[in-house]
């Protein structure tokens, strides 16, 4: 038999295997990401799932610091608010109360988003964690795969040396060829699947990487919101306990000033008929007055002096407790008025004596001094401010000090006098009145 003119002609089987696989995998292995296969894996769908999971849950965890920054926000608004009123306005107890409980309610809503927060911050640390030894597995896998796939490569190659002709001239039979050639067919779709393999798990470590990348980076920024709400909610928590101990001692002070009233009335009370009598004359006295000041009122009007209307709102004139409000009252001290026994027709502080009284509204003062038709031997000191012909606020209980003069101009929040216990009053205290076309009505309307 002639030589065959070409000895080491590789058989076409395997030289078709050689150039595909060698092809597949030198692009494989030397690329830096190849672009993902059409089909993809179960593994590389679960990391794209879990990349679209985890870009849904960042928007909601800054969804929830956005939350947590606005209601701590507000809380320190709100808890300032309460504590300037506790501090410079009259308080209400019971109100006050009901602001702070308010407030400690709300206090444990932002308590309780800053816990979801440090779950969360938890929680990506240990996806992180987890998504770490994901991608550390996966590129070993990947790793394990170019090998395999390289070994395959060379074993292609070794194959493809070895000629039909050489097989024969080594006594292999046909039989023997066609199995060889079988096998190599089978290596080869084996080297492409494995080849697929490499690509989606390529794809996969992408997929992992990113999903390690943005966690770092939104657990590091967590951890950073997490640790401003701390801050912050403990300066929240440190002012609201503060408020709240600034409105017991206001409580108790208030209590112990309305005892010691108490104790000045039942001695007053020990006596009906005295009692009866007092509240009499001081009814007669209140009436004459108000026809001095209806007069004066007027006479200031017609010369100009004070303007026809009022459309203004007015301030506490002094900081301090309420201990009593407009309206009907057990006091017996109060006279009758309407469908009550017992009417307080202003509202009465209660504050250390001395502190400043101040207009509550700007306006001209029409009367300082004692009531002329009052008791000779206690009368009240009470200054009159008019804001127009309609509107007049009293002052009464005062101390006998002249800060102010008849005729004067005054600004709201102005001095005016001085808390005092002048008159039929049963402890230092400021009895403010607001008069609305000659009759006395609720000085909050104007609040």
């Amino acid at each position: 038999m002639p030589a065959s003119p070409h000895p080491r002609r590789r058989s076409r089987t395997a030289s078709l295997r050689l150039i595909g696989v060698a092809a597949l995998g030198l692009a494989l292995l030397t690329s830096g990401a190849p672009a993902p296969p059409t089909a993809s894996g179960d593994e590389l769908s679960e990391a794209r799932a879990a990349q679209q999971a985890l870009e849904s849950r960042i928007a909601s965890q800054r969804a929830l610091v956005a939350r947590l920054t606005r209601s701590e926000a507000d809380l320190s608004v709100r808890i300032a608010a309460a504590t300037n009123k506790l501090d410079a306005t009259v308080s209400d107890l019971q109100a006050a109360r009901r602001q702070i409980s308010g407030l400690k309610a709300s206090l444990e809503t932002v308590r309780a988003d800053y816990r979801r927060l440090v779950q969360e911050v938890a929680g990506l640390d240990a996806g992180l964690a987890k998504t770490q030894a994901a991608e550390a597995a996966k590129r070993e896998e990947l790793r394990a795969r170019k090998e395999q796939l390289a070994d395959r490569i060379r074993s292609a190659y070794e194959a493809s040396q070895r000629s039909p002709f050489e097989a024969i001239v080594s006594g292999a039979s046909f039989t023997d060829l066609m199995v060889e050639a079988s096998s190599q067919l089978d290596a080869a779709e084996q080297d492409r699947i494995l080849a697929r393999q490499i690509v989606r798990d390529r794809a996969t470590l992408v997929a992992l990487a990113s999903a390690l990348r943005v966690r770092r980076a939104q657990a590091t920024t967590l951890r950073q919101a997490a640790a401003v709400q701390k801050a912050a909610l403990g300066a929240r928590l440190k002012e609201l306990r503060s408020a709240e101990s600034r409105l017991t001692a206001l409580r108790r002070r208030t209590e112990a000033l309305l005892a010691a009233q108490r104790a000045d009335y039942a001695l007053l009370a020990q006596n009906k008929a005295l009692l009866r009598s007092s509240i009499a004359a001081a009814e007669r006295a209140q009436r004459r007055l108000e026809s001095r000041i209806k007069r004066l009122i007027q006479s200031q009007v017609d010369r100009g002096g004070i303007p026809s209307s009022f459309s203004g709102t007015m301030r506490w004139p002094m900081p301090g407790a309420v201990s009593q409000d407009y309206g009907c009252t057990g006091f017996e001290w109060e006279p009758p008025r309407g469908g009550c026994a017992h009417f307080h027709s202003g509202i009465d502080i209660v504050a250390p004596y001395g502190t400043a009284v101040r207009a509550a509204a700007s306006g001209r003062v029409v009367f300082i001094g004692y009531n002329p038709y009052d008791d000779p031997q206690d009368p009240a000191w009470i200054v009159i401010i008019a804001h127009s012909s309609s509107i007049q606020t009293w002052y009464a209980h005062l101390q006998p000090r002249r800060p102010v003069r008849v005729g004067d101009t005054v600004q709201a929040a102005q001095v005016i006098g001085y808390e005092g216990s002048s008159g039929r009053s049963t402890g230092a205290h400021l009895d403010w009145r607001v008069m609305r076309n000659g009759e006395f009505v609720n000085p909050r309307l104007f609040l």
